[in-house]
């Protein structure tokens, strides 16, 4: 169990699918996809028969498990969509990002959401050359696009925000907010049932087709279904190969002291991230623990998931290490809890949404890690798209993107496990001091896409 559903307890049962059903809008996934989903077609449309359809509890994947970053990056990044869409369209992408993360705190007022959500902006820090280097040639990329906002801090600067040991440089935007992943995730199932959506729980999607999703539990028949199911699409039949389900793991602290808190700073709510390849990401919680993140087993064979987040030891003490590094002053303290969640990873790491009208089906995740805001803005476009409105939104450049299939067995284990290898031997040899980027890292980054 995550830190998050820990600390909130385990949420309010829903009932099981009590047989078949039909309804207007089906939505297999009860995490912050699917509830943003059902929660503004029912908004627009009230009166709309709108069911989520979920295996486990709402919220039990990546949106309860997740670092609790509620920030505007554009998975797999902007410039990807240059080619096809033109700068203007890309830009109008950034500046919904920047919307959906008001989007999501001006909801979570109005809904009374209490997710303690604070807006301290994202710091993302460099400790070492090679790493700063990158940092500061990503804060003069910044500068030339509209709607970034990012500003460049040099070390005092960055230390007066996050005393982070070794610290060289740091970017820092305003676009973010820390939150408790598991009480929004509470929260918004909570606004679905008011507005009139039907949430199931302990009941599984056994296929999703055409104006149906077959489950466990009987038949729903919809004239729509949306397929939000992130890091376990490839459990459903057909799709083993579209989205690589990825690990990313958390550990969270005891509570810690005023007197750490006094050497560290970090009082304004800030996410905390780093310009390191395999890149670690940490919040200061509501009631003063560090929970801080990054890869541990990235991925295993044959797209299998681990379905409750077991978290290898070493994982643990590899993340434990980070934070000791980063905060010399957290060792000796204790570690109350380490969780893992499964991330949806698209060939070209770009995430999609999206609706094939002639077949019903739509669909939207693919967010690399980058979901908590960007499920708000999929939520809207598939309410918009399905019931036919010709917003601004329909058209941002990743509606309907579509992207080749990940490599079979065992060519995409062999070559997922040899390139987060890769990016650890990049990470070594920097922080060692290498001046420049590894090269390996670069040829990394090819491979994978990300390049």
């Amino acid at each position: 169990m995550s830190h998050w559903w820990h600390q909130l307890g385990a949420p309010r049962p829903r009932p099981e699918l009590p047989g078949a059903l039909d309804v207007d809008v089906a939505i297999v996934g009860a995490g912050y996809t699917g509830l943003w989903s059902a929660y503004y077609l029912l908004r627009a449309q009230p009166g709309l028969r709108v069911a989520v359809i979920e295996e486990r509890h709402i919220g039990f994947g990546a949106s309860g498990r997740n670092g609790g970053w509620l920030t505007n990056s554009i998975t797999g990044g902007r410039e990807r969509y240059l080619r096809s869409h033109g700068r203007e369209a890309v830009e109008r992408f950034q500046s919904a990002m920047n919307e959906s993360v008001d989007e999501v705190i001006r909801v979570a007022e109005r809904e009374g959401i209490d997710a303690d959500i604070r807006r301290g902006g994202e710091v993302t820090v460099a400790l070492a050359p090679a790493q700063e280097a990158r940092l500061r040639a990503f804060a003069e990329a910044e500068r030339r696009w509209r709607y970034t906002d990012v500003e460049l801090l040099e070390a005092p600067e960055a230390g007066e925000r996050i005393r982070v040991a070794g610290l060289r440089a740091a970017t820092w935007h305003p676009h973010c907010a820390s939150i408790q992943p598991a009480k929004l995730a509470a929260g918004l199932a909570d606004a679905v049932e008011r507005v009139g959506g039907r949430i199931y729980e302990r009941t599984r999607a056994v296929e999703i087709a055409p104006g149906r999703v077959r489950t466990t539990h009987g038949t729903v028949v919809a004239e729509t279904v949306i397929r939000a199911t992130e890091g376990f699409t490839a459990g459903l039949p057909g799709l083993r190969r579209l989205w690589l389900p990825m690990n990313s793991s958390l550990i969270a602290t005891e509570p810690l002291p005023a007197a750490f808190w006094d050497e560290v700073g970090w009082r304004r709510g800030e996410t905390l991230g780093d310009a390191a390849h395999v890149y670690m990401y940490a919040q200061r919680t509501a009631d003063d623990r560090i929970a801080l993140g990054g890869r541990g087993v990235p991925y295993r064979y044959g797209s299998r998931t681990d379905v409750d987040g077991r978290t290898p030891e070493a994982t643990a003490e590899a993340l434990s290490g980070i934070l000791h590094r980063f905060f010399p002053a957290s060792r000796g303290a204790s570690i109350d809890h380490r969780w893992s969640g499964v991330l949806g990873v698209p060939r070209d790491w770009a995430a999609t949404v999206g609706l094939d009208r002639s077949s019903g089906l739509a669909w939207a995740g693919g967010y690399v890690g980058t979901g908590v805001t960007a499920t708000n803005l999929a939520g809207r476009t598939l309410a918009d798209l399905i019931l036919g409105e010709r917003s601004e939104l329909v058209g941002l450049p990743w509606v309907n993107h579509r992207v080749r299939r990940w490599e079979p067995e065992p060519l995409r284990w062999i070559a997922t496990r040899g390139l987060y290898s890769a990016y650890r031997a990049a990470d070594r040899a920097e922080l060692r001091g290498r001046p420049t980027t590894s090269p390996i890292a670069h040829l990394a980054d090819l491979v994978t896409g990300r390049g």
